[in-house]
């Protein structure tokens, strides 16, 4: 059974106008400037083989962002927000804030505290004694060294100069040597 053709696009003055100062604006992101010339050949008759071809895209695109002009038009939204990406939940949080204050505040803590006979507290050792202390039910070691990176959390430094703080002797001695010359 052939397929029927999809009816063209009517676009209206005003958004056809403003599709085509899209695609000719400099600073339009690619993906945008793609979409509205899917669009503008929606618009001309083209079917979505040879919108495909003559963009170089997949025939999958070309109905997908037909299919969504359609759908968002009824909605009355502005041309630029018809050519956005489609908002995205991802996925839901693993872990409350609270969970994560509180293996932010273990962090913090110098690890003999919890019985570690450590210096200074490694990412799967925060890990480990996260499950320990029942704050979380199992988390990666990965993911306790980027929410480490994420707050800007450094548990593996206990000082944060190169250079210790300067002795009042020196002090002395500096004060000394800017008067002499």
């Amino acid at each position: 059974m052939p397929r029927l053709a999809p009816k063209p696009l009517q676009l209206a003055e005003p958004e056809r106008e403003q599709l085509w100062q899209i695609v000719n604006r400099h600073r339009t992101p690619q993906q945008i400037a793609l979409r509205a010339r899917i669009i503008l050949l929606a618009d001309e008759g083209y079917n979505h083989r040879e919108i495909a071809r003559a963009l170089n895209i997949s025939r999958e695109m070309a109905s997908l962002w037909r299919h969504r002009w359609l759908e968002l038009s009824v909605k009355n939204l502005e041309v630029v927000q018809r050519l956005a990406d489609a908002e995205r939940l991802g996925g839901p949080m693993t872990f409350s804030l609270e969970q994560i204050l509180q293996l932010f505040a273990l962090a913090c803590e110098k690890p003999e505290i919890s019985g570690r006979p450590l210096s200074h507290w490694s990412a799967r050792e925060l890990a480990d004694e996260a499950v320990k202390q029942g704050i979380v039910t199992s988390i990666s070691p990965r993911h306790v060294g980027r929410l480490m990176a994420e707050a800007d959390l450094k548990p593996h430094q206990s000082q944060y100069w190169l250079n210790p703080p300067p002795t009042h002797s020196l002090m002395k001695k500096s004060k000394t040597s800017v008067r002499s010359t």
